[in-house]
């Protein structure tokens, strides 16, 4: 049956205090609502709507999509009136009805209520909560059968000893929505359209109300203020945790890791204590991460090692090749097979070779270094004039002495040498020896300034 999908995305978030609309603060590195339309996309609908009100145009400005049909609207009269604004919209035999500020709702679960709508059968997703303050409750007859929901500043002191409560997550035959809208009231004590009264209406009409519930409750948990963001955080991230581990990834503390993109790992990974990964990230086989380590759109090879402190941005580690302590691996960072990069060493658009090394203390910036070649403490490659970049290439088994600067565009060829305080500015044959420094002179009897 096809599928419509509406979500809703108007609302301001007064209490999380913030100029950002309520649905764009992040969990785990996205959007709550990045988050709710990725899981959309999952079931595959004809068409994804999403309803927009405060900050409309900041939503739209940084989720756009070609699969997202985002409606306004104007006024935020309650849920019913949200639906109605994409009601002209929809087209599709089965509706589901989802929300914004409500993260961690998965695929699977919504599997589940959808395959209970049918042409006299809507799904209503529920949840079993010790304390349902704030949630509609869900009414039942004696034989259990739902009758409605009653929000809970409309609910009498017997309906709130209720602990089964609406998420608010829906999925209804398409045909029968227009009607249920257009009859809906607000003649409550919010003043508002609610959508949750379709339900009673279903039941009028002779439908019947099934319902379903996630396997988790925090899977509908919304986030209204910054304490209830934090938790949402913490909860995917201990979901992350959890998945990793089955397949294999050893973590130290699942407690100090967090996952802001998607991972895919290999067996016998290895993972320390305050690891963030964001982004895309490839971990192969047996690899190993130091503490403190922040990875993002990086690909680790089998047997990589990133020691402590080192930060890896669109870089991409070959077999047993090893980075760190505190080394920055910019985009277009790549080392070959068995290479080193040591501490407070930064590499942007550069390429080691197989088992090239950079010990310490260095900036490769738009460089080749081919294998086997070792580049001492301080060099750096002079890639920038302040208007263009140059490319600095160094040929295999180079050896390049400490404090060397390689002033680009300039080439060393095989088993060339620099000497320590060198200043490279012309090409360097195979084999040869480049000494760019000033000649030593020392001057006997000096004697030091004195404080006066």
């Amino acid at each position: 049956m096809s599928l419509d999908i509406v979500i809703l995305a108007a609302g301001q978030g007064t209490r999380m205090r913030s100029a950002l609309p309520k649905v764009l603060h992040p969990v785990a590195g996205q959007s709550m609502l990045g988050h709710v339309i990725d899981t959309a996309r999952q079931l595959q609908p004809q068409r994804i709507h999403v309803v927009i009100g405060h900050g409309a145009d900041l939503v739209r400005e940084r989720l756009a999509a070609d699969d997202l049909n985002f409606v306004l609207q104007a006024e935020q009269l309650g849920t019913g009136h949200a639906v109605a604004q994409a009601l002209p919209a929809l087209s599709a035999e089965r509706v589901l009805i989802l929300y914004g500020d409500v993260p961690l709702i998965e695929k699977a679960t919504l599997e589940r209520l959808l395959a209970q709508v049918g042409d006299e059968q809507l799904a209503l997703l529920t949840v079993d909560l010790n304390d349902p303050t704030g949630y509609g409750r869900i009414v039942r007859d004696a034989a259990g059968v739902v009758q409605a929901i009653v929000e809970h500043k409309d609910a009498t002191p017997g309906q709130r000893q209720i602990c089964e409560g609406n998420t608010g997550i829906l999925a209804v035959p398409g045909k029968r929505l227009g009607d249920w809208l257009g009859r809906l009231s607000n003649s409550n004590a919010q003043g508002e359209y609610y959508l949750t009264d379709v339900i009673a209406m279903a039941v009028a009409d002779g439908l019947v109300v099934a319902t379903e519930q996630p396997l988790d409750a925090m899977e509908v948990q919304g986030a209204n203020d910054r304490i209830q963001l934090a938790e949402l955080e913490r909860h995917y991230q201990q979901r992350a945790a959890r998945r990793l581990m089955a397949q294999g990834v050893t973590l130290r503390d699942p407690a100090r890791f967090d996952l802001r993109g998607e991972v895919t790992v290999g067996r016998d990974v290895l993972i320390d204590i305050n690891v963030i990964l964001e982004g895309r990230v490839v971990i192969e086989d047996c690899v190993s991460i130091g503490p403190n380590c922040v990875i993002k759109d990086s690909t680790l090879r089998k047997g990589a090692i990133v020691k402590a402190n080192s930060h890896l941005d669109g870089a991409e580690l070959g077999e047993g090749a090893d980075c760190g302590p505190f080394a920055r691996l910019r985009p277009g960072a790549v080392l070959g097979a068995k290479a080193h990069v040591g501490n407070f060493v930064e590499l942007k658009n550069a390429v080691l070779g197989e088992g090239a090394k950079a010990g310490h203390l260095s900036y490769l910036g738009d460089a080749e270094v081919g294998a086997r070649s070792n580049i001492g403490a301080g060099t750096i490659t002079c890639n920038y004039d302040g208007a263009n970049k140059f490319k600095t290439v160094l040929g295999e088994d180079v050896f390049i002495g400490s404090n060397s600067a390689l002033v680009a565009p300039v080439t060393l060829g095989d088993r060339a040498t620099t000497g320590a305080g060198s200043v490279v500015t012309a090409d360097v044959p195979v084999d040869s020896l480049a000494v760019g420094r000033a000649r030593q002179r020392n001057i006997e009897g000096w004697k030091r300034p004195t404080k006066k």
